[in-house]
């Protein structure tokens, strides 16, 4: 789910949840249970990554292997080093020295978005971990039974009816 209140509705009913019915087409009155599990987590925003000038280190080389009489007199090659993440990019494939920056500061600037998406997921998933648990029988936030048209919430002891919990009235 998604959308304006979506995470303070579901705020309380992060972890396991176990749903048992008995499907219409069972004929010997089975009882078919399912595992749900919730997590409440925000939406990663996309922005725009800045590289401010003094945050880089810059280096301009020869290009190495064959190219002629302009790669072997000109420093056309670029080594960037961003400062505060150590992420470092040599370009050399374009024949100048600006198309190389700039092919440089690009692709300086998706390696770093993607090391920022990286640990910001790795936070993520901790999080969603921690509010999931591990989804087995025992770790469960609330039972639903169709069947008995009952529904236990485990974490306060309470209990309702299911078309009560169908209609949104817990």
């Amino acid at each position: 789910m998604s959308g304006r209140g979506a995470a303070e509705l579901f705020a309380a009913e992060t972890g396991g949840h176990r749903w048992q019915r008995v499907p219409p087409n069972e004929r010997r009155g089975r009882v078919h249970s399912s595992t749900i599990t919730v997590a409440c987590l925000p939406e990663p925003s996309e922005r725009e990554l800045v590289i401010r000038p003094e945050d880089l280190e810059e280096e301009f080389m020869r290009g190495s292997g064959a190219g002629g009489q302009n790669r072997n007199k000109r420093d056309t090659a670029v080594r960037l080093r961003h400062r505060p993440t150590g992420v470092e990019v040599r370009c050399e494939a374009e024949r100048t020295q600006g198309r190389n920056r700039d092919v440089a500061l690009a692709t300086l600037r998706a390696r770093i978005a993607a090391a920022e998406r990286a640990a910001a997921g790795g936070a993520r998933a901790t999080s969603r971990r921690d509010q999931v648990g591990s989804g087995m029988r025992g770790d469960k936030r609330r039972t639903v039974r169709v069947q008995d048209d009952m529904v236990s919430d485990h974490e306060d002891g309470r209990q309702w009816s299911f078309k009560r919990y169908a209609r949104g009235d817990w």
